[in-house]
Formats: structure tokens, C-alpha cells, sequence
């Protein structure tokens, strides 16, 4: 999601020791943070330093300096401890893939009205060349080749602070109009959108199976909100991935989220079609993949995308004939 946290874990700034009064976080959750990690690291660093990071538009984010290195920390009110608890299982989830760089989870938790994520820092850098970028997309390829029996996820989780659902279904248009369209388009109908949008829009979903006549996808393993901010590559030219919201389903849906927003290089979709050939169709589908995201913007943003959506339904209506 375009406005979804950043995940930039210490991308491009210089750090600055800072006293911790001057970090605006209790004593009480620095100490409950710190003793955390213990738990997970069977050691006691002291918090050296306190750095807060903008960028992310949910979670306050963290840069603790220890004497072993930086801890990268979101915080939010206690109500948000369910994204974490999402955030910290598709990072674990993508992490399987070997030839990534994710972030380890070291801990989360609760202390009086806050909620934390505890994760290990990253050093990363500006996307590189065509050649590097390349291996990056290559790197992508990868992931998706992590295959599970059906679409969906052991459990739900959040695109955003948007709800996801993900009940397993054999069928992929199913699944993608039942947990992915249908839910975006009645949080629309609550939320104001034109009856054109809404009437449309359940029309193509009662309609997606024609969008998939001559496409039969595996579900592979997704980042599922693969856009810019949420990704990045390490000193090493690693693809680095953060904030998933992973589940099972079409490999296109996260190269379609990869074109919405743009900033990924062309020699990163140059890798990817190298290492796995899209099929064609693929184009017609990115609209429908991508109209997931917009309309999940206008849930949380409002503002111009509901006239995005609404074009983009005709758009995938037109091409059904319907």
C-alpha cells in the first residue's frame, strides 16, 4: 500500500545519538522493549541511543542503538498489537526464502496502552544498476516459486490497516473475488462510493471467471503489498522485503502492485521475466490485480480513486464483454 509503513530500516540517514528523555517513549517501554529481546537474544544490551524515523503514516518507527548494533522499532496504541502480530508471520513466512534479505523478527509485545514490533535492523541502499537490479528481480522469481496447496493464508491479516481475508479456496477467481474484491467493494458502499462504483464492481466480481478462461496460476507465496516503499536491496545487492502481507495466490499480483505506483527499475521486471516468463493475458489481469489496491486507497484515502476504480471496472467489464 502506497501510504503503508515505509519499512526504509535506516536507508539513507546518518545516525545521531540522542538521550533517551528526548525520545518521548516512557522509561517503563524502553525497559519492556529492551527485556523483549532478551528473551529472544539470551543477552541484556543497554539502549544507547534513541532515534525516531518518519515515513510511516501507521506506526511511530524507532532506531535503537545498542552496544551490539540497532534495533528497528514500530510503535503504535495497543489495538495495532494484531498488525504486528500479521507483520511479524509474513515476515517469518518470507524469510524461508533464502535468497532474500527480511528482517528478523526479534520480538513484539504489549505494555500499557502500547504495542511494539521488534526487528533487526537493516542497512540498505539505493536501488542499483540494470545488471544488479536484474538479480533482484530474479530474487523475486524465487519467492514465488514457494508454492502451498491453495490460495489464501492460515490466517488473516491487514493490506494497510485494512482487514484482509484469507479463508483458503482451490478456486483462484474465487478467492480473489470473495476475500479480495467483494469485502474492498462493501467497505466502499459504507464508505459513500457511487452507486455506479458499487453495482459495477460486484458485477465484475460475479463475472471474474471469464478473466481466467486461458490462465490457471499456481498459488505461490506473495509479498501482497509490493510496492516501492516495501522494498529496497541490502549492501550485499540482496533484494530486501519488508511489511509483507503475505498469502497464497497468483506470482501477477505482486509484479501488478509493482507497476502501480512505479520506482522499481526496469531491469528488476527484466530479471523477473527471465528467470519466469509471464503469460499472456498478463496485462488485462495487472488492471484487475491493481484495482484490489485502489480501491483499498479509497477506503482509507478517499479522493480521486474511486474515479480510478470506476474506470478501471469498465476497463475489465469492457473486456469481457459484459
Amino acid at each position: 500500500m502506497a501510504r503503508h509503513e515505509s519499512g526504509l530500516h535506516c536507508r539513507f540517514f546518518v545516525l545521531i545519538t540522542v538521550r533517551r528523555s528526548n525520545s518521548h517513549l516512557p522509561a517503563t517501554l524502553i525497559e519492556a522493549i529492551r527485556r523483549t529481546v532478551v528473551s529472544v537474544e539470551e543477552q541484556a544490551p543497554e539502549i544507547t541511543s534513541i532515534r525516531e524515523i518518519g515515513g510511516g503514516s501507521i506506526s511511530r518507527s524507532f532506531l535503537f542503538g545498542h552496544q551490539h548494533g540497532h534495533w528497528f522499532v514500530k510503535i503504535n496504541a495497543v489495538p495495532s498489537a494484531a498488525l504486528f502480530a500479521a507483520e511479524a508471520d509474513g515476515l517469518r513466512s518470507i524469510a524461508a526464502c533464502p535468497i532474500l534479505c527480511v528482517p528478523r523478527v526479534l520480538g513484539r509485545g504489549c505494555h500499557d496502552q502500547y504495542a511494539f514490533l521488534i526487528l533487526e535492523h537493516l542497512n540498505l541502499r539505493p536501488w542499483p544498476e540494470a545488471a544488479h537490479s536484474a538479480i533482484a528481480g530474479r530474487a523475486l522469481a524465487e519467492l514465488h516459486r514457494l508454492l502451498g496447496e491453495r490460495f489464501g493464508w492460515h490466517c488473516d491479516n491487514f493490506i494497510g490497516s485494512t482487514p484482509q481475508h484469507n479463508a483458503f479456496a482451490s478456486s483462484w477467481p474465487e478467492f480473489f473475488a470473495t476475500r479480495r474484491l467483494l469485502p474492498q467493494i462493501e467497505l466502499a458502499e459504507r464508505h459513500g462510493a457511487s452507486a455506479k462504483l458499487i453495482d459495477r464492481g460486484r458485477g465484475l466480481a460475479e463475472r471474474l471467471e471469464r478473466l481466467f478462461d486461458d490462465h490457471q496460476p499456481s498459488p505461490s507465496l506473495l509479498h501482497g503489498d509490493l510496492w516501492y516503499g516495501n522494498a529496497a536491496v541490502d549492501v550485499s545487492g540482496r533484494l530486501a522485503l519488508f511489511d509483507p502481507a503475505v498469502y497464497f495466490g497468483d506470482r501477477e499480483a505482486d509484479l501488478a502492485m509493482c507497476e502501480l505506483f512505479g520506482g522499481f527499475p526496469e531491469g528488476f521486471f527484466v530479471g523477473y521475466r527471465q528467470a519466469w516468463p509471464l503469460p499472456e493475458g498478463y496485462a488485462r489481469r495487472r488492471t484487475l490485480y491493481n484495482l484490489y489496491h485502489v480501491l483499498n486507497h479509497f477506503n482509507l484515502f478517499g479522493g480521486g480513486y474511486q474515479r480510478q476504480a470506476e474506470s478501471m471496472i469498465d476497463e475489465l467489464l469492457a473486456g469481457i464483454g459484459a
